[in-house]
Formats: C-alpha cells, sequence, structure tokens
C-alpha cells in the first residue's frame, strides 16, 4: 500500500525508504551513519534501567517503573509549536489489515529499534532514517490471529534485542548485525498461545509475559537466560490443582487448563524489593461463567512475583469471576508519593472498569479505600456476589444514560437492565452495558510525572452488547474460547484523555474525543504529554491543563506510544505509525522522526487520512466512492483465508462478534451487501477497498453469506 507523503508543493509515493527534505544532506549524513559502527548497549544495571529516560530509551516503559516519564526539557511547552519531521522511514511490512502497530521503540547511543505486527526488527539511524539491519521473522500466517497481529516493542542488553514473537517464540538478535543468536520456544501457537507484549531485560534475564486468553489457554509469565534462552522459572496466573488459588476454580472439572488469565503488557519490577508486578485479562471463556464457578484466581488481578524465582508474593483481583471481559491490559505503574501524609511505596493500574487501582506494592493492600460492594445476580452465570469499588473518580461513565437506538428492553417499558451499569450480568438474551469491552483503560500505556503524581490515561467511552451462545463449545487448539458474542450498540463512541491524582485518585482534568482514544502516552518535565490518533495525528498536549500545543499529522494511525531521548544535544521525539485493528486508523508502516530540526511539515489531513473517519465516505464532503470491479467467480477458500486475517478480530470466527465489538454477520445480510460495505466502510469499520482487489472482498463476502451464514443457522 502506498502513501503519499508531501514535502512542499510535491507528492512523494512512499512505500518503504526514507523520506528526508533535504536530500543532499540525508546523503551526507547517511554516509557518515554508515561510517559510524552501532553501539552495542551494556548489560544494564538495576540503577541504570531505573534512571529517567534522558539520553537514550532502554527500556519500553521508560524505566522498570513504566513510568514513561522524560525529564527533558529541550522541548517544552514554549517552543514545542516549531517541531516538525526529519525523516520518515518505510519498514516495508507490518500494514495489512490484520496488523497493527503498537511498538514503543527503543534508542540507544544513535540507533532506535522498531518492531511491527509482523515481527520484523529494523534498526535504524537517528540522524537520517537509513535502516541499518533488518531481522525479518517470517511469521505463521495463522499465529497471532484470530485476535489480530501486534508487536509492543523490543528489549535490549548485554549486545542484544530481544524480541517475543506470535508464534510464541522467544528471540535474540546480536544488536550490532540483527542476527539470530538464540531462538527458544516459549509456548506452541498451534496451542493457542502468542506474545504481544515486549519482553523486559532485567539482571541477566528475559521476561516475558504470554497472551491467549481468548482461545482456552493458561497464562504463563516466564524467564529465561538472557545469554543462552534457557528456562528459569516460570509463573502460572491459574493455578493447578492443590495450588494457592486453586480453590476458586471448580475442583470437579479441568476448567483451570483453560482458565485465561493472559498478560498483555510488559511487566514493572522494583529492584529494592525484588518485586516483579504485572495485571492479567479474564477467565476462558471469556462471556461464559457457568462451567468456572468461583473467583477464578489469578484472573483480572494485579500480581506481585519475586523477580529471581518467580515465586507468588501477593495478589490484588480486581474483577471477581469476570463475565464482561473487564481485563486488565494497561501497565502497572509504580511510584513514591505522599498518601495519608507519608510517603508510601505505590502502584497504580486503570483497567477497563475505567477505574484505577491503588495498592501499596509492598503489600497488595489498597493505599485509597477499595470497597466491595453488592452486585446484581444472574444464576446461570455464578455471578460473584460482591465487586471491588475504587473510592475515588472514574475515568469513563460506567451506565447509560441515554437508551440507545434498539436497544433490547425491559418488557412493557422504555428502559434497558439496570440503566446499563456496570456489573450487570446476562445469559443468552442480549444486553446493554458501560463500560464496553474496550474500556475503560485497554493496552495503550499510562505515563506517570512524578513531581505532580499525576496519571495520565486514555481510554475509551463506548457501549458493548454481551449475549452467551449455547451450548457452550468445548475448547480446542488454537480455536476461539469466548462462549458468546460482545456487540456495539447504534451510539457514538467517544474518546477520553484524562489526568489523575494517584495520592487522592480524583480527576485534575479530562477531555473527550470523537474518536476512541487507543493510543499511549508519554510526559516529559517540559510540560508536554504526548499522545497519539487513530487519524494519524500525534500531538503535544499542555500535561498541566491538556491544551493542546502542537499537532502532526502522519499517513497511518497512531495507535502507539511516542518516545522521546536527546542526542548529540538535541531532543528527538520518535513514533510508529501503523494504524490498529480496533483503532480503525489508516494502516502504515512509517517511523517516524520529529525535532526542531526538522523540514518536513505536517500532511494534509485529505492526504492522510482517504478511507479514515473524515466524514460518512472518509473524504471531506464526498459521496461513496464506486465499488471495486469484479473479474472473476468467488473463491470461498481464499475468502475464509482473508476473513482470518483481517475480520475475525472483530467479527468473532463465527461471524457473531469478536473482540473488537464488530455486528454479527450472520443475520441475513446478502453477499452484495456485504460486498459494498467491506468496500466502503460503515462507523467504525475502515475501507478494505485500498487493501484488497474487488476479487478478494468478494471472495470475503461470498464466504461469509455463503459458508458462515448456513453454519450459524444449524446452530
Amino acid at each position: 500500500m502506498r502513501a503519499l507523503i508531501w514535502v512542499g508543493l510535491g507528492a512523494l509515493a512512499v512505500t518503504g525508504g526514507t523520506l528526508a527534505a533535504d536530500r543532499d544532506a540525508a546523503s551526507r549524513e547517511s554516509s557518515a551513519a554508515a561510517a559510524r559502527p552501532i553501539v552495542s548497549s551494556p548489560a544494564f544495571t538495576s540503577s541504570a534501567l531505573m534512571a529517567a529516560p534522558a539520553h537514550a530509551w532502554i527500556t519500553n516503559g521508560g524505566d522498570l517503573y513504566n513510568q514513561r516519564y522524560s525529564p527533558l526539557t529541550l522541548l517544552n511547552r514554549g517552543n514545542v509549536a516549531g517541531l516538525k519531521a526529519l525523516w520518515r522511514t518505510g519498514m516495508g511490512s507490518g500494514a495489512s489489515p490484520g496488523n497493527s502497530g503498537q511498538t514503543q521503540i527503543l534508542e540507544y547511543d544513535g540507533t532506535i529499534y522498531v518492531s511491527n505486527g509482523a515481527d520484523d526488527v529494523l534498526a535504524v539511524d537517528v540522524l537520517t532514517g537509513r535502516i541499518r539491519w533488518a531481522y525479518r521473522a517470517h511469521i505463521d500466517p495463522h499465529a497471532g490471529n484470530p485476535i489480530g497481529r501486534s508487536n509492543r516493542g523490543v528489549a535490549m542488553g548485554a549486545g542484544r534485542i530481544y524480541l517475543g514473537q506470535l508464534d510464541g517464540r522467544i528471540v535474540a538478535l546480536d544488536q550490532r548485525t540483527g542476527k539470530v543468536l538464540w531462538s527458544v520456544q516459549g509456548a506452541r501457537w498451534q496451542d493457542g498461545f502468542s506474545i504481544t507484549a515486549a519482553p523486559l531485560y532485567y539482571d541477566g534475564m528475559v521476561i516475558m509475559g504470554f497472551s491467549g486468553g481468548e482461545m482456552g489457554t493458561r497464562g504463563r509469565v516466564r524467564a529465561f537466560d538472557a545469554r543462552t534462552g534457557k528456562a528459569l522459572w516460570t509463573f502460572y496466573t491459574v493455578p493447578a490443582p492443590g495450588e494457592f488459588g486453586s480453590g476458586t476454580w471448580p475442583a470437579d472439572s479441568d476448567a483451570w487448563k483453560h482458565g485465561g488469565a493472559a498478560v498483555w503488557q510488559t511487566p514493572a519490577l522494583d529492584p529494592e524489593l525484588g518485586l516483579l508486578y504485572f495485571s492479567t485479562g479474564n477467565p476462558g471463556p471469556n462471556l461464559n461463567g457457568s462451567v468456572r464457578p468461583g473467583d477464578n484466581l489469578f484472573t483480572v488481578s494485579i500480581v506481585a512475583i519475586d523477580a529471581k524465582t518467580g515465586k507468588y508474593r501477593w495478589h490484588f483481583q480486581q474483577i471477581h469471576h469476570d463475565i464482561w471481559d473487564y481485563d486488565s491490559p494497561n501497565p502497572v505503574v509504580l511510584f513514591d508519593a505522599p498518601i495519608g501524609g507519608r510517603m508510601r511505596k505505590g502502584l497504580v493500574e486503570v483497567s477497563k472498569t475505567g477505574w484505577a487501582y491503588i495498592l501499596d506494592r509492598v503489600t497488595g493492600k489498597p493505599l485509597i479505600g477499595i470497597e466491595e460492594r453488592p452486585v446484581p445476580q444472574e444464576p446461570h452465570q455464578a455471578t460473584a456476589a460482591t465487586q471491588p469499588y475504587p473510592v475515588g473518580d472514574a475515568i469513563v461513565p460506567q451506565q447509560i444514560d441515554i437508551v440507545p437506538e434498539g436497544a433490547p428492553l425491559i418488557p412493557g417499558t422504555g428502559e434497558i437492565p439496570n440503566h446499563g451499569r456496570i456489573f450487570t450480568p446476562f445469559w443468552a438474551h442480549e444486553i446493554m452495558v458501560k463500560p464496553a469491552t474496550m474500556g475503560g483503560a485497554n493496552w495503550p500505556p499510562s505515563s506517570y510525572d512524578p513531581t505532580t503524581h499525576w496519571l495520565y490515561v486514555c481510554a475509551s467511552d463506548r457501549i458493548s452488547t454481551f449475549s452467551v451462545h449455547l451450548p457452550l463449545e468445548p475448547p480446542a487448539p488454537d480455536k476461539v474460547y469466548m462462549g458468546g458474542s460482545f456487540g456495539q450498540a447504534e451510539a457514538n463512541d467517544r474518546g477520553i484523555l484524562a489526568a489523575l491524582d494517584v495520592t487522592t485518585n480524583r480527576l485534575v482534568w479530562r477531555q473527550s474525543w470523537r474518536e476512541i482514544c487507543y493510543s499511549g502516552s508519554i510526559v516529559t518535565a517540559g510540560g508536554l504529554l504526548f499522545v497519539g490518533r487513530s487519524d494519524g495525528r500525534l500531538t503535544a498536549l499542555d500535561s498541566y491543563t491538556g491544551a493542546k500545543l502542537w499537532e502532526f499529522t502522519t499517513d497511518a494511525g497512531v495507535n502507539t506510544t511516542a518516545s522521546t531521548f536527546e542526542f548529540h544535544g538535541k531532543q528527538y521525539v520518535v513514533v510508529q505509525a501503523g494504524g490498529g485493528v480496533f483503532a480503525n486508523g489508516a494502516r502504515g508502516d512509517g517511523i517516524w522522526m520529529f525535532s526542531l530540526d526538522g523540514k518536513i511539515p505536517s500532511l494534509t489531513p485529505a492526504t492522510a487520512r482517504a478511507g479514515g473517519r473524515m466524514g460518512a465516505f472518509g473524504r471531506p464532503g464526498a459521496g461513496p466512492p464506486p465499488l471495486p470491479a469484479i473479474t472473476r467467480p468467488a473463491n470461498v477458500d481464499d475468502g475464509a483465508r482473508i476473513y482470518r486475517a483481517a475480520c475475525v478480530p472483530c467479527h468473532g470466527e463465527s461471524g457473531r462478534g469478536g473482540e473488537g465489538g464488530g455486528p454479527s454477520l450472520v443475520t441475513g445480510l446478502d453477499r452484495a451487501t456485504i460486498f459494498a460495505v467491506a468496500s466502503t466502510g460503515r462507523h467504525n469499520m475502515p475501507a478494505f477497498a485500498s487493501s484488497y482487489s474487488g476479487d478478494e472482498l468478494n471472495d470475503v463476502a461470498s464466504f461469509v453469506a455463503e459458508v458462515l451464514a448456513k453454519s450459524s443457522a444449524k446452530h
């Protein structure tokens, strides 16, 4: 897919390579970069990993506390308006519809290290954008699906770059050449496992969380020897019979073997306490709790384990017996702050519920009150009698204020059950609830300013529909195990960006966006908060007020987190523009570098976001574009392949709804309608005509209408 990049009055077609405003200067700098060898990183000490990132960004969260705070002030409120792009480099992969660009870029001594949804990794020169080496993973196309293909970054240490892959492998690359030094199978993708999170390098170990909670797997965190790849320890996030917490699972079944509790993010670590912290995902099956009565530890929990041994230390469960997919994919953030009149060692995690859970990281006990309150019951679901309610402000609304069009109503009334409040239970009949399965806060990382003790959270305000499918299909290898489906109400989404004071759990400021907020943030001592947008913008806000100070439009959705660093006395900001499966952002393969010396101006919105949510048909004032041509009979086998790669994350394997909340496709839609909507887009669904030919889209439409719909009718 080509992206048009405007420089001055001319347009350049970019499919890879480097875009720079001054070609002669770029050529000179490229020659210098070629002569400058890549500097290998040392075996970073805990103090180096704890330091606030200034001259480098060496670990995913900026430091071991996951604060994503930079002490740099060279860019600040007074001069950020002058920021422009220095260069754009294409990765040459990762831009297909099933992929998402979610990596947080690392930098060390003049070289950045970038991964993408294809699990490819590039080393790129900071000054020129020249690719120094490229590792191509060549992942099996079935690995990582059907939930979507993404990678949230790499780890660095001891002269190596470490990568977790969608096929469950952990790979160590030579930092200078990109050559594979070792590769080990952490878990098999054929069993439903994948790796989305960036690894954590610490004390000679590579620590890795595994995803696959929707696939009937048993979650785990594992540590490997950074030098050899030898497995050192494994912590299972669902206990086996006889282990601590096993009593929260039924004793007369093997439900625990498929219990979920995936780990979607890079853990935080406190070297002084020797503790590793992470939060976990939903139980399995997501939506049918009848087969797993009990609280289902350690699902939807914040967990602390010994960093050296992987032994359990403490946990706090945020949702008991979750049936709403209210998992906790947002990274845990550690902090030291005054609470209750004295300095406390705290942590905070914001989950899909929209609440911040603020705990003592030594003991796991709440630093600010969290109350157990009774919640509505559904006997079929074996619902928990109470749920934790943090005292303080929720980031997002937690009930439906106005009934959406088409909502299932209480018979004889104009109301929906329980006003769509959080924790409203359900069974076979569809109900609507806020927050949605997207959150609240999802995986995009929050950032924390240690000078103000404010946490910056990206979240979404959406209404989800929930229902159970009966009978429950049993778990099977590499097969979705949800037990029901999500949907979306006929109502607009809203993005929410908020600043929260962790010493009080009260909002400082909050703003709404026209689209969901699905990008992480970093905050700087210069008073800047950098956050991306699904429409392709990278923005800089005043961290104190939320006022927008600068924006730049790239060629694809910025659905990841920027990084910033100082090199040769100048501050740079770098970000991947790759779009996202659930964000409705245009796909791309771009790496964008920004500085005050940049010469490349922002793209025009019409150029950058053709096909995005610019208007009814993705273009200002435009009518529907012509449908692509169909030149041959449909091939439903090819349609099944494309459907799995591009459609399953939102619409599910059965077509009745998936993780992204897409509507059911098996309710009588004909082939022509499916073809037209897939081509031009509708609501939160992007237009796929720019990614697939008319024949390919007809293959998908025929597969849905002729195969999925008939299969669904049988059930």
